[in-house]
């Protein structure tokens, strides 16, 4: 196996972190938070490298984006998780058989998380900060649109764990990004104890149907706005057009509106906010007809069955 040895390393730092306390955990997340401000300057410049390979006008460029005041954001999220109660020793659950069996469910680690994510860079830190905190070694495997950000996250919180000296730097690794990758970590039996993918459906289904390890399946479903026959039109048009355009790259973004039929006649004024942004909206034939002459006939599409 081409990555025997990353995989084999994370696996063995996996169990010096279930030995780790709590306070030793909540230490090294709270330097490396320390460091990611302290630091800003490199994860800066690397991202820039990635920026530079991308048009501004691509939708995934602010996904991809790094800004002091993100870094900032993902440095006080990291402060959250340290001050997190422990998950590990908790008693889940427990009860008492007739024969006098006591039975208790305990928090434990899963050992190595992988995570297959695409061109999120902030993902490196959360997935680290959350596998770390609950006594889980990562392996991650980012897209190639972040690599060089990828990468430089990951150097720094190796640079922290050596600092720190509670466990090894192979708490964390980064795999190429690459498809072959990909693969060997799906096919790590024996090395990788649990696989989530976070991106598109196309990725969630490639993780599920190739993976020799379990995997948690994550949503990819379509977000929906619903306005009622009872709803407020100048309230609705401000959550439709917040909702769809405040930031058109994340995954909560809106893309489905739902109106009650009795409303038909107020879609216009709900959608009216989405023209000043240039939104195209697919809408099927009473939608339409709604929309015709009051939205701009350049931004209007007739909705097919897989719109």
């Amino acid at each position: 196996m081409v990555f025997e040895d990353m995989f084999s390393s994370a696996k063995a730092a996996s169990r010096e972190l279930a030995l780790l306390s709590d306070a030793d955990r909540s230490r090294v997340l709270s330097a490396l938070a320390d460091a990611v401000l302290a630091r800003s300057g490199t994860l800066l410049a690397a991202n820039a490298a990635d920026l530079g390979r991308m048009e501004r006008a691509n939708p995934l460029y602010d996904r991809l984006r790094l800004t002091p005041e993100r870094l900032a954001a993902i440095a006080a999220d990291m402060r959250r998780v340290a001050g997190l109660p422990s998950p590990l020793g908790r008693t889940i659950s427990a009860t008492t058989l007739p024969n006098g069996l006591r039975l208790r469910r305990v928090g434990v680690p899963f050992g190595v998380v992988g995570v297959i994510y695409e061109s999120r860079p902030n993902v490196g830190f959360d997935v680290f900060s959350l596998c770390f905190k609950s006594g889980n070694a990562c392996l991650l495997k980012g897209g190639r649109d972040a690599e060089c950000s990828n990468r430089a996250i990951v150097a720094l919180v190796r640079d922290v764990l050596a600092g720190q000296g509670v466990c090894s730097p192979s708490a964390v690794g980064l795999l190429p990004a690459t498809h072959e990758a990909a693969e060997a970590m799906l096919s790590a039996v024996g090395y990788v104890d649990l696989c989530i993918p976070r991106g598109g459906r196309g990725l969630i289904d490639f993780v599920r149907d190739t993976a020799k390890v379990p995997v948690i399946e994550t949503g990819a479903g379509v977000v929906n706005t619903y306005f009622d026959a009872a709803g407020d039109v100048a309230v609705g048009a401000r959550i439709v057009n917040n909702a769809k355009t405040r930031r058109v790259s994340v995954c909560n973004a809106l893309d489905c509106l739902i109106v009650h039929a009795s409303r038909l006649a107020d879609l216009p004024a709900l959608c009216a906010p989405l023209a000043d942004r240039h939104v195209v909206v697919y809408a099927d034939e009473p939608a339409r007809l709604a929309l015709s002459g009051g939205y701009p006939a350049a931004l209007l599409r007739q909705a097919a069955p897989d719109s």
